[in-house]
Protein backbone atom coordinates (compact mmCIF):
# COMPACT_ATOMS: atom_id res chain seq x y z
CA UNK A 1 0.00 0.00 0.00
CA UNK A 2 0.74 3.30 -0.18
CA UNK A 3 3.88 5.38 2.36
CA UNK A 4 1.25 7.20 4.53
CA UNK A 5 3.89 9.31 6.27
CA UNK A 6 5.63 10.02 2.76
CA UNK A 7 2.45 10.68 1.10
CA UNK A 8 1.28 13.28 4.30
CA UNK A 9 4.47 14.99 4.30
CA UNK A 10 4.29 15.61 0.72
CA UNK A 11 1.28 16.58 0.38
CA UNK A 12 1.26 18.59 3.67
CA UNK A 13 4.13 20.55 1.68
CA UNK A 14 2.40 21.31 -1.67
CA UNK A 15 -0.67 22.17 0.51
CA UNK A 16 1.47 24.80 2.20
CA UNK A 17 0.94 28.44 0.74
CA UNK A 18 4.01 29.86 -0.10
CA UNK A 19 4.53 33.13 -2.03
CA UNK A 20 8.01 33.68 -0.11
CA UNK A 21 9.94 33.74 -2.97
CA UNK A 22 7.20 34.70 -5.82
CA UNK A 23 7.93 37.75 -8.06
CA UNK A 24 6.31 40.73 -7.64
CA UNK A 25 5.53 43.79 -9.39
CA UNK A 26 6.12 47.22 -8.56
CA UNK A 27 2.82 47.71 -7.12
CA UNK A 28 3.01 44.71 -5.17
CA UNK A 29 1.05 42.22 -7.19
CA UNK A 30 1.92 38.60 -7.60
CA UNK A 31 2.89 37.55 -11.42
CA UNK A 32 2.24 34.10 -12.67
CA UNK A 33 3.71 33.19 -15.50
CA UNK A 34 4.20 29.30 -17.31
CA UNK A 35 7.46 27.62 -16.26
CA UNK A 36 7.30 24.64 -18.66
CA UNK A 37 4.82 23.74 -21.15
CA UNK A 38 4.78 19.64 -21.00
CA UNK A 39 2.30 18.50 -24.02
CA UNK A 40 -0.89 19.76 -23.79
CA UNK A 41 -0.50 21.11 -19.49
CA UNK A 42 1.69 23.46 -18.59
CA UNK A 43 3.84 23.92 -15.04
CA UNK A 44 3.59 27.21 -13.28
CA UNK A 45 6.02 29.70 -12.29
CA UNK A 46 4.06 29.73 -8.69
CA UNK A 47 4.03 26.22 -8.70
CA UNK A 48 7.80 26.55 -9.22
CA UNK A 49 8.18 28.87 -6.71
CA UNK A 50 5.92 27.21 -3.85
CA UNK A 51 7.53 23.46 -4.48
CA UNK A 52 11.08 25.38 -3.60
CA UNK A 53 10.16 27.36 -0.70
CA UNK A 54 8.38 23.86 0.75
CA UNK A 55 11.66 22.68 0.22
CA UNK A 56 13.60 25.01 1.39
CA UNK A 57 11.70 25.70 4.54
CA UNK A 58 11.69 21.89 5.28
CA UNK A 59 15.26 21.57 4.86
CA UNK A 60 15.53 24.25 7.37
CA UNK A 61 13.17 22.69 9.55
CA UNK A 62 15.56 19.70 9.39
CA UNK A 63 18.93 21.12 9.25
CA UNK A 64 19.30 19.08 5.88
CA UNK A 65 22.27 21.69 3.94
CA UNK A 66 20.86 22.84 0.54
CA UNK A 67 22.80 22.66 -3.06
CA UNK A 68 22.92 26.47 -4.56
CA UNK A 69 19.32 28.32 -5.38
CA UNK A 70 19.77 27.75 -9.30
CA UNK A 71 20.42 24.24 -9.02
CA UNK A 72 17.95 23.57 -6.21
CA UNK A 73 15.17 25.30 -9.06
CA UNK A 74 16.64 23.30 -12.11
CA UNK A 75 15.96 19.84 -9.62
CA UNK A 76 12.43 20.98 -8.35
CA UNK A 77 11.27 21.77 -12.02
CA UNK A 78 12.86 18.80 -13.22
CA UNK A 79 10.43 16.85 -10.91
CA UNK A 80 7.32 19.10 -11.47
CA UNK A 81 7.67 18.56 -15.19
CA UNK A 82 7.85 14.73 -14.62
CA UNK A 83 4.91 14.80 -12.40
CA UNK A 84 2.79 16.22 -15.01
CA UNK A 85 4.04 13.93 -17.49
CA UNK A 86 2.46 11.34 -15.22
CA UNK A 87 -0.27 13.00 -14.55
CA UNK A 88 -1.36 13.26 -18.46
CA UNK A 89 -0.39 9.28 -18.76
CA UNK A 90 -2.97 8.87 -15.82
CA UNK A 91 -5.77 10.83 -17.83
CA UNK A 92 -5.26 8.92 -21.20
CA UNK A 93 -5.53 5.89 -19.54
CA UNK A 94 -8.69 6.87 -17.68
CA UNK A 95 -7.24 6.02 -14.02
CA UNK A 96 -9.46 7.92 -10.89
CA UNK A 97 -8.49 8.28 -7.50
CA UNK A 98 -12.58 8.11 -6.36
CA UNK A 99 -13.83 9.94 -3.27
CA UNK A 100 -13.94 7.01 -1.40
CA UNK A 101 -10.71 5.63 -2.29
CA UNK A 102 -9.59 9.50 -1.01
CA UNK A 103 -11.43 9.33 1.98
CA UNK A 104 -9.69 5.54 3.06
CA UNK A 105 -6.12 7.50 2.86
CA UNK A 106 -6.82 10.12 4.92
CA UNK A 107 -8.36 8.01 7.29
CA UNK A 108 -5.26 6.39 7.38
CA UNK A 109 -3.47 9.38 7.92
CA UNK A 110 -5.80 10.52 10.63
CA UNK A 111 -5.21 7.48 12.52
CA UNK A 112 -1.51 8.27 12.39
CA UNK A 113 -2.01 11.61 13.74
CA UNK A 114 -4.21 10.06 16.83
CA UNK A 115 -7.52 12.09 14.93
CA UNK A 116 -11.04 10.97 13.69
CA UNK A 117 -11.15 11.86 9.84
CA UNK A 118 -13.93 14.13 10.43
CA UNK A 119 -11.31 16.19 12.63
CA UNK A 120 -8.90 16.43 9.51
CA UNK A 121 -10.18 19.98 8.29
CA UNK A 122 -9.90 21.41 11.63
CA UNK A 123 -5.96 19.62 12.28
CA UNK A 124 -4.96 21.18 8.98
CA UNK A 125 -6.78 24.66 9.36
CA UNK A 126 -4.76 24.89 12.88
CA UNK A 127 -1.82 24.92 10.78
CA UNK A 128 -2.43 27.39 8.23
CA UNK A 129 -3.35 25.01 5.75
CA UNK A 130 -6.25 24.69 3.59
CA UNK A 131 -8.00 21.18 3.42
CA UNK A 132 -9.62 21.07 -0.47
CA UNK A 133 -5.67 21.42 -1.45
CA UNK A 134 -4.57 18.91 1.09
CA UNK A 135 -7.34 16.80 -0.99
CA UNK A 136 -5.94 17.58 -4.20
CA UNK A 137 -2.45 17.01 -3.61
CA UNK A 138 -3.08 14.04 -1.88
CA UNK A 139 -5.41 12.44 -5.08
CA UNK A 140 -1.98 13.50 -7.39
CA UNK A 141 0.21 11.30 -4.98
CA UNK A 142 -2.39 8.77 -4.84
CA UNK A 143 -3.03 8.90 -8.73
CA UNK A 144 1.01 8.58 -9.35
CA UNK A 145 1.75 5.70 -6.44
CA UNK A 146 -1.60 3.84 -8.32
CA UNK A 147 0.31 4.95 -11.84
CA UNK A 148 3.46 3.42 -10.98
CA UNK A 149 2.00 -0.20 -9.72
CA UNK A 150 0.22 -0.57 -13.09
CA UNK A 151 2.95 0.46 -15.46
CA UNK A 152 6.03 -0.90 -13.44
CA UNK A 153 5.14 -2.86 -10.18
CA UNK A 154 2.96 -5.23 -11.64
CA UNK A 155 5.26 -5.39 -14.85
CA UNK A 156 8.43 -7.38 -12.81
CA UNK A 157 7.70 -11.01 -12.45
CA UNK A 158 8.56 -12.70 -9.72
CA UNK A 159 9.12 -16.68 -10.43
CA UNK A 160 8.09 -18.92 -7.49
CA UNK A 161 12.08 -20.25 -7.82
CA UNK A 162 13.45 -16.86 -7.26
CA UNK A 163 10.51 -16.75 -4.05
CA UNK A 164 12.22 -20.16 -2.75
CA UNK A 165 15.95 -18.98 -3.06
CA UNK A 166 14.86 -15.83 -0.96
CA UNK A 167 13.52 -18.20 1.66
CA UNK A 168 16.70 -19.73 2.11
CA UNK A 169 18.31 -16.89 1.78
CA UNK A 170 16.45 -15.12 5.08
CA UNK A 171 17.14 -18.00 7.32
CA UNK A 172 20.75 -17.05 7.36
CA UNK A 173 20.85 -13.91 6.01
CA UNK A 174 22.08 -11.05 8.46
CA UNK A 175 20.06 -8.29 6.87
CA UNK A 176 16.74 -9.62 6.43
CA UNK A 177 17.10 -10.45 10.19
CA UNK A 178 17.46 -6.92 10.63
CA UNK A 179 15.52 -3.18 10.29
CA UNK A 180 17.08 -0.56 8.77
CA UNK A 181 16.69 3.50 8.19
CA UNK A 182 18.30 4.04 4.72
CA UNK A 183 18.69 7.07 2.23
CA UNK A 184 20.05 6.48 -1.10
CA UNK A 185 21.49 8.15 -4.09
CA UNK A 186 20.87 6.67 -7.43
CA UNK A 187 22.71 8.44 -10.41
CA UNK A 188 20.93 6.82 -13.71
CA UNK A 189 23.05 5.60 -16.94
CA UNK A 190 22.12 6.85 -20.11
CA UNK A 191 19.54 4.99 -22.53
CA UNK A 192 21.82 2.19 -24.12
CA UNK A 193 25.22 3.93 -22.44
CA UNK A 194 28.25 3.11 -24.30
CA UNK A 195 31.58 2.09 -22.15
CA UNK A 196 32.45 6.28 -21.87
CA UNK A 197 29.70 6.77 -21.32
CA UNK A 198 28.76 4.60 -18.17
CA UNK A 199 32.94 5.11 -17.68
CA UNK A 200 31.70 8.51 -16.92
CA UNK A 201 28.63 8.27 -14.74
CA UNK A 202 31.06 5.87 -12.49
CA UNK A 203 33.70 8.81 -12.49
CA UNK A 204 31.12 11.45 -11.33
CA UNK A 205 29.92 8.81 -8.47
CA UNK A 206 33.25 8.44 -7.09
CA UNK A 207 33.40 12.03 -6.96
CA UNK A 208 30.09 12.02 -5.10
CA UNK A 209 31.43 9.32 -3.16
CA UNK A 210 34.78 11.05 -2.09
CA UNK A 211 32.93 14.16 -1.46
CA UNK A 212 30.86 12.10 0.87
CA UNK A 213 34.15 10.90 2.73
CA UNK A 214 35.61 14.00 2.95
CA UNK A 215 32.43 15.23 4.91
CA UNK A 216 30.20 16.50 2.86
CA UNK A 217 26.54 16.14 4.33
CA UNK A 218 24.93 12.94 1.97
CA UNK A 219 21.47 14.54 2.86
CA UNK A 220 22.79 18.06 0.33
CA UNK A 221 24.43 15.53 -2.23
CA UNK A 222 21.43 13.57 -2.58
CA UNK A 223 19.15 16.73 -3.35
CA UNK A 224 21.72 18.09 -5.37
CA UNK A 225 22.96 14.63 -7.16
CA UNK A 226 20.52 12.01 -7.03
CA UNK A 227 17.47 11.16 -9.40
CA UNK A 228 15.95 8.50 -6.76
CA UNK A 229 11.85 8.97 -6.16
CA UNK A 230 13.19 10.44 -2.30
CA UNK A 231 16.04 12.16 -3.87
CA UNK A 232 14.45 16.05 -2.77
CA UNK A 233 13.93 14.75 0.66
CA UNK A 234 17.54 13.90 1.19
CA UNK A 235 17.47 10.48 -0.23
CA UNK A 236 15.72 9.20 3.02
CA UNK A 237 13.93 6.05 2.34
CA UNK A 238 12.55 5.36 6.16
CA UNK A 239 12.89 2.38 7.97
CA UNK A 240 12.16 -0.90 6.33
CA UNK A 241 12.29 -4.45 7.65
CA UNK A 242 15.58 -6.39 6.39
CA UNK A 243 13.29 -8.87 4.71
CA UNK A 244 11.83 -5.85 2.27
CA UNK A 245 15.12 -4.27 1.78
CA UNK A 246 16.36 -4.57 -1.77
CA UNK A 247 18.32 -7.67 -2.94
CA UNK A 248 20.22 -5.28 -4.76
CA UNK A 249 21.39 -3.64 -1.29
CA UNK A 250 21.56 -6.90 0.48
CA UNK A 251 25.24 -7.95 -0.09
CA UNK A 252 26.37 -4.34 0.26
CA UNK A 253 24.58 -3.59 3.31
CA UNK A 254 25.82 -7.05 5.42
CA UNK A 255 29.02 -5.52 6.59
CA UNK A 256 27.49 -2.38 7.31
CA UNK A 257 26.77 -0.48 10.57
CA UNK A 258 24.19 2.49 11.69
CA UNK A 259 26.07 5.38 10.04
CA UNK A 260 28.25 3.52 7.34
CA UNK A 261 28.03 4.60 3.82
CA UNK A 262 28.71 2.12 0.80
CA UNK A 263 31.11 2.79 -1.66
CA UNK A 264 29.41 3.03 -5.19
CA UNK A 265 28.10 -0.16 -6.97
CA UNK A 266 26.18 -0.70 -10.16
CA UNK A 267 22.89 -2.07 -11.07
CA UNK A 268 21.61 -2.35 -14.94
CA UNK A 269 20.37 0.80 -15.05
CA UNK A 270 21.88 3.19 -12.71
CA UNK A 271 25.12 3.67 -9.77
CA UNK A 272 24.19 3.68 -6.29
CA UNK A 273 25.30 4.79 -2.68
CA UNK A 274 23.26 3.56 0.03
CA UNK A 275 23.79 5.21 3.83
CA UNK A 276 22.77 3.03 7.31
CA UNK A 277 21.05 5.75 9.05
CA UNK A 278 20.56 3.52 12.16
CA UNK A 279 19.65 -0.08 12.61
CA UNK A 280 18.00 -2.47 14.76
CA UNK A 281 17.27 -6.36 15.39
CA UNK A 282 13.85 -7.75 14.89
CA UNK A 283 11.88 -10.39 16.31
CA UNK A 284 11.56 -13.72 14.09
CA UNK A 285 8.21 -15.18 15.04
CA UNK A 286 5.00 -12.64 14.44
CA UNK A 287 1.71 -13.39 15.22
CA UNK A 288 -1.80 -11.45 14.67
CA UNK A 289 -5.54 -12.06 15.96
CA UNK A 290 -7.36 -12.89 12.98
CA UNK A 291 -11.04 -13.69 12.32
CA UNK A 292 -13.59 -15.61 10.26
CA UNK A 293 -16.60 -13.48 9.13
CA UNK A 294 -19.28 -13.49 6.24
CA UNK A 295 -21.12 -10.56 5.50
CA UNK A 296 -24.43 -8.98 3.03
CA UNK A 297 -24.17 -6.02 1.22
CA UNK A 298 -26.24 -3.89 -0.50
CA UNK A 299 -25.21 -0.87 -2.67
CA UNK A 300 -27.36 1.99 -2.78
CA UNK A 301 -27.43 2.93 -6.69
CA UNK A 302 -29.12 4.92 -9.56
CA UNK A 303 -32.08 2.20 -8.77
CA UNK A 304 -31.94 1.41 -5.40
CA UNK A 305 -32.08 4.52 -2.64
CA UNK A 306 -29.94 4.52 0.53
CA UNK A 307 -33.14 3.74 2.30
CA UNK A 308 -34.40 0.47 -0.32
CA UNK A 309 -30.73 -0.57 0.42
CA UNK A 310 -30.95 -0.24 3.68
CA UNK A 311 -34.96 -2.08 3.56
CA UNK A 312 -33.12 -4.65 1.45
CA UNK A 313 -30.70 -5.43 4.15
CA UNK A 314 -33.14 -5.69 6.91
CA UNK A 315 -35.54 -8.03 5.21
CA UNK A 316 -32.49 -10.30 4.48
CA UNK A 317 -31.51 -10.26 8.07
CA UNK A 318 -35.45 -11.37 8.70
CA UNK A 319 -34.93 -14.29 6.50
CA UNK A 320 -31.38 -15.76 8.94
CA UNK A 321 -33.53 -14.90 11.88
CA UNK A 322 -36.46 -16.97 10.84
CA UNK A 323 -34.19 -20.09 9.85
CA UNK A 324 -33.10 -19.03 6.33
CA UNK A 325 -29.39 -20.30 5.61
CA UNK A 326 -27.11 -17.08 6.04
CA UNK A 327 -25.08 -18.02 2.78
CA UNK A 328 -27.95 -18.92 0.90
CA UNK A 329 -29.57 -15.61 1.36
CA UNK A 330 -26.09 -13.82 0.72
CA UNK A 331 -25.87 -15.79 -2.55
CA UNK A 332 -28.83 -14.39 -3.51
CA UNK A 333 -28.73 -10.88 -2.09
CA UNK A 334 -25.31 -9.81 -1.65
CA UNK A 335 -23.84 -7.21 -4.29
CA UNK A 336 -20.27 -7.87 -3.15
CA UNK A 337 -19.13 -9.55 -6.36
CA UNK A 338 -16.18 -11.35 -4.36
CA UNK A 339 -18.16 -13.02 -1.74
CA UNK A 340 -21.93 -13.51 -2.87
CA UNK A 341 -20.37 -16.90 -4.48
CA UNK A 342 -19.07 -17.94 -1.29
CA UNK A 343 -21.95 -17.10 0.64
CA UNK A 344 -20.63 -13.89 1.88
CA UNK A 345 -17.38 -15.43 3.32
CA UNK A 346 -14.61 -13.13 3.85
CA UNK A 347 -12.54 -15.30 5.15
CA UNK A 348 -9.39 -15.06 8.05
CA UNK A 349 -8.64 -11.36 8.06
CA UNK A 350 -6.69 -9.66 9.93
CA UNK A 351 -6.75 -5.69 11.89
CA UNK A 352 -6.70 -3.10 9.42
CA UNK A 353 -8.27 -5.31 6.60
CA UNK A 354 -11.77 -3.41 6.28
CA UNK A 355 -12.81 -0.21 6.54
CA UNK A 356 -13.13 1.28 10.50
CA UNK A 357 -16.80 1.25 10.55
CA UNK A 358 -16.73 -2.52 9.80
CA UNK A 359 -14.22 -3.45 11.49
CA UNK A 360 -15.78 -1.52 14.74
CA UNK A 361 -18.73 -3.60 14.47
CA UNK A 362 -17.04 -7.07 13.80
CA UNK A 363 -14.99 -5.94 16.82
CA UNK A 364 -18.20 -5.71 19.37
CA UNK A 365 -19.39 -9.25 18.18
CA UNK A 366 -19.39 -12.06 20.20
CA UNK A 367 -18.56 -15.57 18.08
CA UNK A 368 -21.82 -16.76 16.15
CA UNK A 369 -23.37 -13.23 16.44
CA UNK A 370 -25.22 -11.63 13.32
CA UNK A 371 -24.85 -7.94 13.45
CA UNK A 372 -27.52 -5.24 13.01
CA UNK A 373 -27.70 -3.37 9.89
CA UNK A 374 -25.14 -0.78 9.85
CA UNK A 375 -23.56 1.62 6.57
CA UNK A 376 -19.63 1.30 5.21
CA UNK A 377 -18.69 3.48 2.33
CA UNK A 378 -19.62 0.42 0.36
CA UNK A 379 -23.06 0.33 1.39
CA UNK A 380 -25.03 -1.24 4.17
CA UNK A 381 -24.23 -4.91 5.80
CA UNK A 382 -24.61 -7.08 8.05
CA UNK A 383 -22.17 -9.40 9.35
CA UNK A 384 -21.63 -12.31 11.19
CA UNK A 385 -18.88 -13.20 13.51
CA UNK A 386 -17.81 -17.44 13.24
CA UNK A 387 -14.72 -17.81 14.80
CA UNK A 388 -11.06 -15.89 16.55
CA UNK A 389 -8.10 -17.49 16.27
CA UNK A 390 -4.42 -15.92 17.23
CA UNK A 391 -2.42 -17.01 14.22
CA UNK A 392 1.30 -17.70 13.51
CA UNK A 393 1.37 -15.69 10.03
CA UNK A 394 5.39 -16.01 10.53
CA UNK A 395 5.89 -17.85 7.21
CA UNK A 396 3.09 -15.92 5.48
CA UNK A 397 4.89 -12.74 6.00
CA UNK A 398 8.08 -14.15 5.09
CA UNK A 399 6.44 -15.34 1.62
CA UNK A 400 5.43 -11.82 1.00
CA UNK A 401 8.47 -10.21 2.25
CA UNK A 402 10.40 -12.51 -0.58
CA UNK A 403 7.89 -11.00 -3.30
CA UNK A 404 8.37 -6.79 -2.12
CA UNK A 405 12.75 -7.53 -1.71
CA UNK A 406 12.64 -9.46 -5.57
CA UNK A 407 10.66 -6.46 -6.70
CA UNK A 408 11.99 -4.06 -5.05
CA UNK A 409 15.57 -5.22 -6.05
CA UNK A 410 14.84 -3.67 -9.36
CA UNK A 411 12.03 -1.59 -8.82
CA UNK A 412 13.76 1.58 -8.88
CA UNK A 413 16.26 0.94 -11.69
CA UNK A 414 12.34 -0.02 -13.57
CA UNK A 415 11.12 3.22 -12.23
CA UNK A 416 14.03 5.16 -13.52
CA UNK A 417 13.44 3.79 -17.06
CA UNK A 418 10.14 4.27 -17.09
CA UNK A 419 10.42 7.87 -16.24
CA UNK A 420 13.08 8.81 -18.91
CA UNK A 421 10.95 7.03 -21.54
CA UNK A 422 7.86 8.91 -20.56
CA UNK A 423 10.22 11.90 -20.50
CA UNK A 424 11.34 11.24 -23.66
CA UNK A 425 8.85 10.73 -25.53
CA UNK A 426 7.43 14.19 -24.21
CA UNK A 427 7.49 17.55 -25.46
CA UNK A 428 9.00 20.06 -22.97
CA UNK A 429 9.75 23.97 -23.75
CA UNK A 430 10.97 25.23 -20.72
CA UNK A 431 9.98 29.34 -19.97
CA UNK A 432 12.45 30.22 -17.61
Amino acid sequence: MLKIRYLMSISLAVATPSLALADLSESGVFLDGVAAIVNEGVVMRSELTEQTANIIRTAQTQNIPLPPADILREQVLERLIVKEIQLQRAERIGLNISDQVLNNVISDIAREQGLAFADMPQFLAEQGLSYQAFRNSLRDDVTLEQLRRIDVIQRINVSRREVEQCLIDLETNVVANSEYSLSHILVPLPNAATAAQIEDVRIAVEAIYERIQEGSDFREMAIQYSRGQTALQGGSLGWMPGEQVPSIFTDVLAPLRKGDVSEPFRTTGAYHIIKVDDMKSVVERSTVDQVLTRHILVTPNEIIDDQTARQKVTDALEEIREGADFGEVARLNSDDPTTAPLGGDLGWTGPGTFVPEFEQIVDNLEIGEISEPFKSPFGWHVVQLMEKRVYDNTEDLKEQNCQIRIRNGTLEDETQLWIRRLRDEAFVDLKI
